[in-house]
């Protein structure tokens, strides 16, 4: 993928390859896709579409039939990348469903949510995040639900966090983005990485689809799945799913902003140090989301609960028993330790 970047970089300042060379390239990733088969569901859970400020977002829903929740409601929120749904918080969801009201989101471009042509932002998808605490409020009550938010995501939760504290009570994040390099992200409120240019090179229209479909053709998107599990051995049901989800109409809208930086916010460190709720961190120690460097950069109120959890950036598909267990005193209340092991 970075190989693809680095090339069309190349084209936006007037590539140093031939024409010839140039045009060939451009055919071979100017294929028309397919028509797809719909997309399934990604939860065996009830679904329901809302309107939103930042369009239709997609949620699964799921109750305790036997007795009345004990814990607050759970909203689950899955990544960011080229094939993101709500199947990455599957075992999290068929887990806590038994115990507590759960609800899966799927955030603007990805599942079943609206997948249209537009710029996506942080400011879009913590919009989506809040219309939905917004919902759940009206629903289920005032009271502050739990979250639990992944990689990139945990940005866009800690900032809905950050604007509407009386909607969260506790926030889980799993191998969060914004804390991996020892440099300080205090850029002014609303900065992202945005490249335009780049944007728009991956957006022209006589490649874009073709690109696309390279970085999400199965084999690709094994191989980084291998990456963020740190192991050959990843999710089987995850895999043939992201295929699927990625092969959608409208699929590529959302990764292709993220390719060009839009969602990395620059001022996430002051978000972070701006959060008032309890905050779980889950750092991998596998794969491509291992380094938290940033952490020491942090000036929270409260101290945050980090655990060095075995296995990659999703260790529950690994371990679901050990990964809930160090989750469960979190939810309660219980106090923990700050680092642990």
């Amino acid at each position: 993928m970075l190989w693809l970047i680095k090339r069309l970089k190349k084209y936006e300042r007037g590539s140093d390859q031939a024409p010839n060379k140039r045009n060939a390239l451009v055919t071979a990733m100017s294929t028309n896709l397919t028509a797809a088969p719909p997309l399934l569901p990604a939860l065996e859970a009830p679904q329901r579409v809302i309107d939103t400020v930042a369009g239709r977002i997609n949620l699964y829903e799921s109750a305790p039939q036997d007795r009345a929740p004990a814990l607050p409601p759970l909203l689950l929120i899955h990544s960011i990348n080229a094939a993101a749904s709500a199947a990455e918080v599957r075992p999290l969801f068929e887990h806590y469903r038994r115990e507590r009201m759960v609800i899966a989101m799927e955030l603007p471009g990805y599942g079943f949510s609206e997948r249209s042509d537009r710029l996506y932002t942080p400011r879009l998808m913590t919009d989506a995040v809040l219309a939905v605490l917004d919902l759940l409020a009206r629903e289920h009550g005032a009271l502050p639900v739990d979250v639990l938010a992944l990689s990139l995501s945990s940005e866009f939760a800690a900032r809905a966090a950050m604007e509407a504290p009386h909607r969260i009570g506790r926030l889980a994040l799993v191998s969060p983005t914004g804390l991996s390099r020892l440099k300080a992200r205090r850029a002014p409120t609303g900065s992202t990485g945005y490249k335009p240019r780049l944007h728009a090179v991956l957006r022209w229209p006589r490649w874009s689809q073709g690109l696309f479909e390279t970085l999400t053709s199965p084999v690709v998107i094994r191989y980084f799945l291998r990456k963020t599990w740190g192991s050959p051995h990843i999710d089987p049901q995850l895999w043939p799913y992201c295929v699927q989800t990625a092969q959608q109409e409208g699929a590529r809208f959302a990764p292709l902003c993220f390719l060009s930086m839009v969602l990395f916010s620059q001022d996430i460190h002051t978000v972070y140090e701006s959060l008032q709720c309890p905050v779980w961190i889950s750092m991998a120690t596998r794969g491509d989301f291992t380094n938290y460097r940033g952490l020491a950069l942090l000036q929270t109120a409260n101290p945050w609960n980090t655990q060095k959890v075995p296995g990659g950036a999703l260790p529950y598909f690994e371990d679901l028993p050990d990964f809930v267990a160090r989750l469960a005193p979190f939810w309660s209340g219980e106090p923990g330790s700050v680092a642990g092991a």
